[in-house]
């Protein structure tokens, strides 16, 4: 029997707040479940945060084997950076939108900034620094300093990998995007160059000179 002076409205009104007070519990619950272990929570000890796994690496770079222990998050731009001390190879967005990171794995061109390490097993990779040295250029480095491709400089290691890379596809009859003839080769154009560049980023505006010195280094172009 309901007490007298109870308004009509006040058992609905308990169990509103009820029901807000159940689903607050049962959040914190989760969020606490989640946190902490449940072996944790029978004991009453504090979560452990795991220790990072390291892992051994071995990696061919720029000619030589280099063993690594690397954390299994690191990424292959790091590694190189960072454990190899080979800093040619530049982080610009660090979110594969720029090209300043591009390096040659196994051949083809790769932003290290996207993959990670301990996916690279034994890969043969080639940084800016295996490309050419001062007295010894590669044609596209020499290129790209014949035709001033570069101001800054932040990006051209990237920039020069993926051209030479670029080269490559072209002559391995690679389409891309604004290939018109998909069983013929593919013609070495400036719109070719043009398409498979755009993701290497220069915020100087040296695209016409970089341009320049593909065409150089591929000798010559189609219009």
């Amino acid at each position: 029997m309901s007490n007298q002076g109870e308004h009509p409205d006040d058992h609905q009104a308990n169990f509103n707040l009820s029901r807000r007070t159940l689903l607050k519990v049962s959040a914190a619950t989760a969020a606490t479940v989640a946190v902490y272990p449940h072996s944790a929570l029978a004991e009453g000890e504090p979560a452990v945060t795991p220790a990072p796994e390291i892992l051994p690496l071995t990696l061919r770079v720029n000619g030589q084997s280099q063993q690594l222990e690397v954390d299994t998050r690191t990424t292959l731009l790091d590694a190189l950076r960072e454990n190899l001390h080979l800093t040619g190879t530049k982080k610009g967005c660090d979110h594969g939108q720029c090209g300043a990171c591009t390096v040659l794995v196994n051949g083809r061109r790769l932003n290290a900034c996207l993959t990670l390490a301990v996916m690279h097993q034994d890969a043969d990779i080639t940084t800016i620094e295996g490309l050419g040295t001062p007295d010894h250029l590669h044609p596209m480095q020499a290129a790209f300093i014949k035709h001033d491709g570069f101001q800054c400089g932040y990006c051209t290691s990237g920039q020069i990998c993926s051209s030479v890379a670029v080269l490559q596809e072209i002559k391995d009859g690679i389409p891309s995007h604004v290939t018109l003839d998909l069983v013929s080769p593919v013609e070495m154009t400036a719109d070719e160059v043009r398409e498979r560049m755009s993701g290497n980023i220069c915020r100087c505006g040296a695209y016409a000179n970089i341009l320049a010195a593909i065409e150089d280094a591929a000798g010559g172009l189609k219009s």
